[in-house]
């Protein structure tokens, strides 16, 4: 006997067999034991995800002796003829090469006759949407009343081009792709029982090969069996598929994310000398930099791309230290250069470029770095230095043989250390309790029973502000609206920002050490919304507008500022 290909020897001739479609072979078995199957049945959805192979298991379900059930016997003549592909009241029919308008007349010619022995005559139309206009309509009035004993199963990859009034006359199923764990698992426990040893490893390479085609899958499988029957590793199935090596994707990316030039050009150096394809090495890397992305953000498994399991925790190690903001950045330039890279006369240089413009980028800071490197800024004028150590984020650099950097580096890595160290100091000012004084608390002083609101409030900014600048200039905008015995309501302007910050756990923790230190009493911090008021017209004139934009331009603080984030001035608002 001939060989027989492992797509047509392990082809699923029950339900339970079908792999990934529950949804529809649910739903088929529920409508067979109910007795409400449709007499036209449009099975859609990619290649190889068992379409067709549905629509025969379901002929053998309503053409079984023991039918209609939902567990074929596949002992009886039909089932067995049908397996076979020999039936004789099974027509399956060709869309492609019967599309014709002569085709369907005498379709319908026969379908007037009783079938031969079984209960039911089945049409089944692969690739439908290849049947020309005409063929289209001579089929609508059987297809809506078809006779008794006449059913249609029609199967196609593209639904779109099938005309509505078809698709109205139909109950329609769509297929899913496959999940690659799940092609992985049926792939093994074929090679099982075909006594062949191929890793995990290699049967994932086969898997994402397939794109969610268990045919494909097959059939690359039957491919590199013949191809090296006694040693099967990941380096001949590569060599075989031409695929790409899931390592080389991680040495790529820790190379970038580490600013280490020449190994990212080594990379690519190598996968070019091995004959990889550079528009699909690209592909694959910007799929690898968004897996990395999502796995950052707390992206479940479902929501990667073709991943196995055994690789998602080497991606969660490789994102463990590096911010999303940059893999964002890397992402956005990959995307960027996807047009040049695919239409380039030289791939390979193109793909180089692309990484060393990524390489040369400087990691985007998040909102809560930004703030706080301006507050440090602040504290540095306002203690009269004019050239604060500002420490940058500490991301990989790009990997350098000048032995003569170091030292710089060294000097510029104290600086950082004694300015973090400052700053901590300060921080732990305003956080820490002095000693004994929740014992001195219950009883206001004389001088605060005479002060007013505004004088309370006051005196608590100024005491934020010396070490939380930043919090003190937001806090600024409010006011004190209430106080009561152990409550003090502050009201800050109804915009989102300011609300968010003071109501920020660190900051109203803060904000609470510092009233019950100056009430000598624990205060609970009520924060309300002001309400939005109209605006006077003509409140600020023309002339006094340009003046404080101006003085706002002339800042030292602002000077600083775009010296130090290297920024421009898009727009300046009057407040």
């Amino acid at each position: 006997m001939a060989y027989q290909v492992l797509a047509r020897k392990y082809r699923p001739q029950v339900f339970e067999e079908v792999i990934r479609q529950t949804h529809i072979t649910q739903t088929l078995s529920n409508a067979l034991v109910s007795g409400r199957l449709a007499h036209a049945i449009l099975f859609a959805g990619p290649r190889g995800t068992g379409k067709t192979t549905v629509a025969r298991i379901l002929a053998k379900c309503i053409n079984c002796e023991a039918g209609p059930t939902a567990i074929p016997c596949n002992k009886c003549r039909s089932c067995k003829e049908i397996k076979n592909s020999n039936a004789t009241d099974v027509f399956e029919i060709d869309g492609a090469s019967n599309n014709k308008v002569e085709h369907i007349r005498e379709l319908r010619e026969n379908a007037r006759y009783m079938p031969a022995h079984s209960p039911y005559k089945i049409y089944i139309v692969d690739e439908v949407h290849m049947l020309s206009d005409a063929a289209f309509n001579a089929l609508l009035k059987i297809l809506e009343e078809p006779p008794d004993h006449v059913m249609f199963f029609f199967a196609t990859t593209e639904p779109t081009k099938i005309p509505i009034t078809i698709l109205s006359r139909c109950q329609r199923h769509d297929f899913r792709r496959v999940e690659i764990d799940a092609l992985i698992e049926h792939m093994a426990l074929i090679c099982r029982k075909e006594e062949i040893e191929i890793n995990e490893e290699g049967l994932s390479l086969i898997a994402r090969e397939a794109d969610g085609s268990v045919r494909d899958a097959l059939s690359l499988l039957d491919h590199i069996m013949a191809c090296a029957v006694d040693n099967i590793d990941t380096r001949t199935i590569l060599d075989v598929l031409g695929g790409v090596d899931r390592r080389d994707l991680f040495s790529v990316s820790e190379a970038v994310l580490q600013g280490k030039t020449g190994a990212v050009l080594e990379i690519i150096d190598s996968c070019y000398r091995r004959g990889q394809h550079m528009t699909k090495l690209f592909s694959e890397i910007i799929s690898h930099f968004r897996n990395l992305l999502v796995v950052k953000m707390g992206g479940s498994a479902d929501t990667l791309a073709d991943i196995p399991r055994h690789e998602i925790e080497a991606i969660r190690k490789q994102v463990a230290d590096i911010p999303a903001t940059y893999l964002n950045q890397i992402l956005d330039v990959l995307f960027k250069e996807e047009a040049t890279i695919k239409y380039a006369t030289q791939p390979k240089l193109a793909l180089e470029m692309a990484f060393l413009r990524i390489l040369q980028i400087k990691p985007a800071l998040s909102l809560e770095t930004l703030i706080e490197k301006l507050d440090l800024l602040r504290h540095e004028f306002d203690k009269g230095g004019a050239a604060a150590h500002i420490s940058d984020p500490v991301y990989p650099q790009p990997a350098t043989d000048d032995n003569e950097s170091a030292a710089p580096s060294d000097e510029r890595q104290a600086s950082v250390n004694e300015t973090n160290e400052n700053r901590e100091t300060q921080a732990e000012a305003v956080e820490s309790e002095p000693p004994g004084q929740e014992e001195a608390a219950g009883e206001a002083t004389p001088d605060q029973t005479e002060r007013t609101s505004e004088d309370h409030w006051q005196c608590i900014l100024k005491t934020i502000s010396e070490t939380q600048p930043s919090l003190g200039a937001c806090l600024s905008s409010g006011c004190i609206k209430g106080i009561q015995d152990d409550q003090i309501e502050i009201e800050m302007p109804s915009n989102q920002f300011h609300m968010n910050w003071v109501s920020k756990d660190k900051n109203r923790k803060i904000l609470e050490k510092v009233c019950r230190r100056h009430f000598n009493r624990k205060m609970e911090i009520l924060i309300t919304g002001q309400e939005a008021q109209p605006a006077e017209s003509g409140h600020i004139n023309k002339k006094e507008t340009q003046h404080l934009k101006q003085e706002a331009l002339n800042h030292p603080m602002v000077e600083a500022a775009m010296k130090l984030f290297q920024g421009k001035i898009i727009e300046v608002k009057i407040l």
